[in-house]
């Protein structure tokens, strides 16, 4: 009988946790759709500002003066030292969606390290910075309850410092990490330079290209401007587009514990079934005995 009473608490609990699973899957779904409406139209203008300021990049690079002055679209400078953005979860429970982040970035740490470059990591969600803080890994700076809930002020106050940095000349390039939304029921790692900004890999440029002018003084509040927001925006597209792709993650994650759950409590039913029998098995082999005893 314990062993009946034994199987009947884990089906109890097993039960109790495919509840818990499956609660979350619906709050993710719900969650997703609204992030994942959010990351489109941020995609469109972030594809936008991306393809205007390459084009940029593509014309200052003829202006040499240019372009050593502003440092920004210099992909010919010698990196020494390099900052790594990366964004991870503040939660758990969204399977391989923190670890992608993490073991890509320790890959990239190990590249850069080979060509003899600093490190400097700039983390953001709870999960990176335990992970990284476990490891033994300085972090320059540490942000929690921005990806969670990300908007265009907290994309700011990152991106800021490590823009301002390289302006200063204490870094010489800046890279952004994040796991990005594919589709609901995949995602896939995005490794982006934001500085320096690299021109197209197409010299021709369109000759109803929306870049017609020439880099001059005149244009240097409007290039400056046009810089910062790209800059600005570049870090909030990947917030937005780390927290759909987290939602999908932890969907697709609750989606899976709920069924391994459920195949769980198939299991311990026959398990149940099988124990319940051979004791009444046994019983009436000892009822049997015992009027035979009798006799």
């Amino acid at each position: 009988m314990s062993n009946l009473k034994d199987i009947k608490r884990k089906i109890k609990s097993v039960q109790n946790t495919q509840k818990t699973t499956r609660a979350m899957k619906l709050v993710s779904t719900a969650k997703l759709r609204k992030t994942e409406e959010a990351a489109r139209r941020s995609r469109v203008y972030a594809l936008k500002i991306n393809e205007v300021l390459s084009e940029i990049a593509y014309k200052i690079n003829q202006y040499a003066t240019v372009a050593n002055e502003s440092g920004f679209f210099d992909v010919n400078k010698t990196v020494n030292t390099a900052d790594i953005i990366f964004v991870t979860a503040d939660k758990g429970l969204c399977g391989g969606f923190n670890v992608q982040t993490i073991k890509n970035v320790k890959a990239l740490i190990e590249e850069l390290k080979s060509k003899n470059v600093k490190i400097r990591l700039r983390a953001v969600g709870k999960k990176g910075i335990d992970f990284f803080n476990f490891q033994g890994m300085e972090i320059l700076k540490s942000y929690t309850g921005v990806s969670s809930s990300p908007t265009y002020e907290k994309a700011q106050d990152v991106i800021k410092e490590a823009i301002d940095d390289f302006s200063n000349g204490v870094t010489d390039r800046v890279i952004l990490v994040h796991n990005g939304y594919k589709n609901m029921i995949s995602q896939e790692i995005k490794i982006n330079d934001v500085v320096p900004i690299e021109p197209p890999e197409l010299v021709e440029v369109q000759t109803n290209s929306l870049m017609e002018f020439e880099p001059e003084d005149d244009n240097n509040a409007i290039l400056d401007e046009l810089l910062k927001k790209y800059f600005e925006y570049s870090m909030y597209y990947s917030l937005v587009d780390s927290l759909a792709a987290e939602h999908s993650a932890r969907m697709q994650a609750m989606d899976n514990a709920t069924n391994n759950a459920k195949e769980r409590v198939r299991q311990l039913n026959l398990a149940y079934n099988k124990a319940r029998q051979e004791s009444i098995t046994t019983e009436l082999i000892e009822i049997i005995s015992g009027v035979e005893s009798m006799k």
